[in-house]
């Protein structure tokens, strides 16, 4: 067992992410207290809990897009590879490409399929149009939706279905070649044949890619993930981190009783 108040695994190579006894506020609501948490590289970990326990909310730490939410405070640190994402003259641009995201419902732009992927490279570098053909191909490709939209490129990307739509959704944080995607609920909107294809292309992205997913699927988190960290919030309505350990231990020998609840499904 590691509690909020315990770092957690440690590893022989280095983390993707360790947040040191994190707190998060928004205004003067604390959201999550004192979390401690190592993300191992190249693995699918998971972050489960019921509703308002502060899933989300460390989600959206691990790249600063919860600063888009209002105003918000940090104490402690997050560690991207080494650095600290929230120390002075951080390039927030830069560490969004590095850790994208994908979020609950698919949001592309009215755009063209095409010029979703594109846009967020013209923004940060000028790009001939051959490498950017280029690019667009190996994220749709990296996406597994490449084979579905080859031919109608230049069409709107509002016209695709909704599991097509998250698939392009993740081809353009793939296309900024991140080292880290995040995921909120992914899949809580689309259908079961949908959900199967995200979480297959989750299964192929982690030989690339180190992904941390939020789920409230039970079932989806022990299918997808390697590890799986358990939040829970106290009578103060504070998020804190209760369990991290392999996803096997999670589910099948967790060492807190509240984690065994959860689980087993009798709260929540």
């Amino acid at each position: 067992m590691t509690t909020s108040t315990t770092p957690v695994n440690t590893l022989t190579a280095q983390n993707a992410i360790d947040v040191e006894n994190l707190s998060f506020f928004y205004g003067t609501k604390k959201a999550l207290e004192g979390v401690n948490v190592a993300i191992p590289p190249m693995k699918v970990t998971a972050m489960i809990g019921p509703s308002g326990c502060g899933k989300s909310t460390l989600l959206k730490s691990l790249n600063r897009i919860g600063e888009l939410e209002g105003k918000v405070r940090v104490e402690g640190k997050v560690k991207f590879f080494g650095q600290d994402i929230y120390a002075k003259g951080v390039n927030l641009n830069t560490l969004r490409r590095q850790v994208g995201m994908v979020f609950q419902r698919p949001n592309p732009f009215p755009a063209s399929i095409y010029d979703n992927i594109a846009y967020g490279i013209r923004i940060f570098r000028p790009c001939a149009r051959p490498e950017l053909d280029q690019i667009v191909e190996a994220a749709l490709k990296g996406a597994a939706l490449w084979d579905e939209v080859k031919d109608v490129l230049k069409k709107s990307a509002l016209g695709l279905s909704g599991g097509q739509q998250q698939r392009l959704c993740i081809a353009r944080a793939l296309a900024n070649q991140p080292k880290v995607l995040l995921m909120d609920e992914p899949c809580s909107a689309l259908d079961p044949i949908s959900t199967l294809k995200v979480e297959e292309l989750i299964h192929t992205l982690k030989e690339k890619f180190t992904i941390v997913i939020v789920t409230h699927n039970m079932q989806q988190a022990s299918r997808v993930s390697d590890y799986t960290a358990f939040f829970n919030a106290d009578e103060t309505r504070v998020g804190r981190l209760m369990e991290f350990d392999s996803t096997e231990k999670i589910f099948t020998d967790a060492s807190n009783q509240q984690t065994r609840d959860y689980v087993a499904g009798r709260f929540g």
